[in-house]
């Protein structure tokens, strides 16, 4: 693969997810990070960026946009060099030195960011450099397996490592534990579902590695759909006041509703709501609710969730269950990388 022009490096906002509110349609491919429909809402051709062409359509293909990924690259590595260069690596190894090296995984999971793993290193890479990819984002890895190997210049590789692997690691520790939860629900008709419980600037990527690990996402943004939570209760008088008010101000939005008591379920299922998020309910209180809605509005289950009791929740009928420990609180999956000793 060969490394095309990019500009130097610039102060770079915080990556937005979507387009500018002005702009928002709603929904995933409007309002979303998934990368469709960028062309009109930032002026941009999401190809026309700093990656290799071909890594820009694989970005793409994945649901994400090579702009917003190829301006977290920036960010890691300007954050890592803070305008100076890596003093080590330039006082250690000769300026012309030639290396491969092999990110590979030090225990089991499932690996999401391989490509942005690659866009990490198109951005510092200041020569041609060669890949040769062993696993896709999604797979099952095992310890010790190759992820990627990648030939380049040796100071560029060990610049490039930390950030690279600061978001590979990062991002398959989130797949691997949202593995877990879809592999606890296989066989039921629900799916394990994220929150915007996010890490600033990285949501784009942190909600794709739940899609890698058979999660499916959640709102992207305040402005692709609505949740009508607790405070929106308190501030609007009740709970029917407050779907009716989001409804009378965006009636073709998607409405979602927090409840936590089965009066409240009667209530909005009555006034309408599209999706009732049910906080806080045991199996048994929500196996009642599965029965009372008999399939008029969608069901998610939040709260005192874990591993253990996913699959009760499951069996009970309803569809999602809202997980935000999936981005918040999953650990990383330890990648490294290695270097292969020169014949």
């Amino acid at each position: 693969m060969s490394t095309p022009d990019r500009p130097g490096p610039v102060a770079l906002p915080l990556p937005q997810i979507g387009p500018p509110s002005e702009t928002a349609g709603g929904g995933c491919g409007d309002g979303c990070g998934c990368g469709d429909g960028h062309d009109d809402a930032y002026g941009l051709d999401p190809l026309e960026c700093g990656l290799d062409p071909d890594l820009a359509q694989l970005l793409m293909d994945a649901g994400l946009d090579p702009i917003q990924v190829e301006d977290v690259a920036h960010l890691a590595i300007e954050e890592d060099l803070d305008q100076g260069v890596d003093v080590t690596t330039v006082a250690t190894v000769p300026e012309d030195a030639f290396s491969t090296g092999d990110f590979t995984a030090r225990e089991a999971g499932t690996v999401a960011g391989l490509r942005v793993t690659e866009a990490v290193l198109s951005v510092v890479c200041t020569d041609e450099f060669e890949v040769e990819r062993h696993v896709e984002d999604g797979d099952r890895v095992a310890a010790g397996q190759k992820l990627l190997t990648v030939r380049t210049r040796t100071r560029d590789l060990l610049t490039a490592e930390r950030s690279a692997l600061n978001l590979l690691c990062r991002l398959s520790g989130i797949a691997t534990a949202t593995r877990a939860w879809a592999d606890v629900l296989e066989g039921t008709k629900a799916k394990v579902r994220d929150t915007r419980k996010t890490t600033p600037g990285l949501r784009m990527l942190e909600k794709y590695a739940v899609r890698c690990g058979g999660g499916v996402n959640h709102r992207m943004s305040l402005s692709d759909a609505a949740l009508v939570k607790d405070n929106h209760v308190v501030a609007a008088g009740g709970v029917a006041q407050a779907f009716k008010l989001v409804r009378d101000e965006f009636p073709d939005l998607a409405i979602e509703v927090e409840v936590d008591t089965m009066h409240q379920v009667r209530e909005v299922l009555d006034a309408g709501a599209d999706l009732i998020l049910l906080d806080n309910f045991t199996p048994e209180e929500t196996a009642e609710a599965v029965a009372l809605v008999a399939g008029r509005a969608i069901l998610e289950s939040s709260g005192r969730l874990t591993l253990d009791s996913a699959r009760a929740y499951a069996e009970t009928g309803v569809d999602f269950l809202s997980v935000g420990g999936l981005t918040h609180s999953s650990p990383i999956l330890d990648i490294g990388l290695d270097l292969r000793a020169e014949a």
